[in-house]
């Protein structure tokens, strides 16, 4: 049984981390060290964070769809190979061992600390266009949503800065096609974990709940103000809960 408090925290984790995400990316460094202190193994975190992330990055592509932010049979092929990327990270994750991945993750957590704490800021300029739709989707696509369906945190923000980077996308534009991309890799990932029984339904539902209304304030937010990177938040997080991940592992 999960206690109401604790269901009560998670929401607003997930609030926090839907919020976080549609804006920049990165809503995972929040929910999947939320999950760890929660009592979670590490394969039933990456698997509950799929479950209740699908509902903030489904918000967030739909708003953007709505206000025609999102070009949909441009982007529909990244999208495929993103899920078919995201379907090979996540078989992946099942076959490792669980003491092996909580070794794992709080080291990727601090390096992803890292790179959000001195990654230079991208633009609201749009640039010119370095690689074609396909490569981009065989290739950023591909790659990423295999690394979303193994771990996943600050996929949204890769995806973001390889829009603009390589596409040519200014950032708000980017941010929007991100979305769509994160959907597919979480929905694909979410369709391997659902027959392992890792999934905790009440913990992923509430956090779905604080995720669509987070994602659908954050989705706003970017349409009206274009976008910042909320980095402090990303930073101090992981890297608390990834000292305190480390520190139980030598006692």
């Amino acid at each position: 049984m999960v206690s109401i408090d604790l269901l009560g925290l998670l929401f607003l984790v997930a609030l926090l981390a839907g919020f976080v995400d549609a804006i920049a990316g990165g809503g995972g460094l929040i929910c999947i060290p939320a999950l760890l202190w929660a009592g979670l193994g590490p394969v039933a975190t990456l698997a509950t964070n799929k479950a209740q992330a699908v509902f903030g990055s489904g918000t967030a592509a739909l708003n953007f769809i709505h206000k025609g932010q999102i070009e949909l049979r441009a982007a529909a092929f990244a999208a495929l190979c993103t899920f078919g990327g995201a379907t090979a990270g996540a078989l992946l994750v099942r076959q490792l061992d669980s003491a092996f991945l909580g070794r794992l993750i709080p080291v990727f957590l601090i390096g992803f600390a890292l790179y959000f704490l001195f990654s230079p800021r991208a633009s609201d300029l749009d640039s010119r266009r370095r690689l074609g739709a396909t490569p981009f989707a065989l290739t950023v696509g591909l790659g990423l949503g295999f690394y979303d369906g193994f771990f996943g945190p600050g996929t949204g923000t890769f995806f973001a800065m390889g829009y603009v980077a390589l596409q040519g996308y200014h950032l708000r534009r980017a941010t929007a096609h991100s979305k769509l991309l994160n959907v597919a890799s979480n929905l694909a990932a979410l369709l391997v974990f659902l027959p392992s029984g890792q999934i905790a339904w009440p913990m992923a539902l509430v956090m779905g709940a604080g995720q669509l209304l987070g994602a659908w304030l954050g989705s706003h937010l970017v349409l009206r103000h274009g976008t910042a990177l909320v980095r402090p938040v990303l930073v101090v997080s992981s890297l608390l809960v990834s000292a305190k991940l480390l520190l139980d592992q030598l006692r």
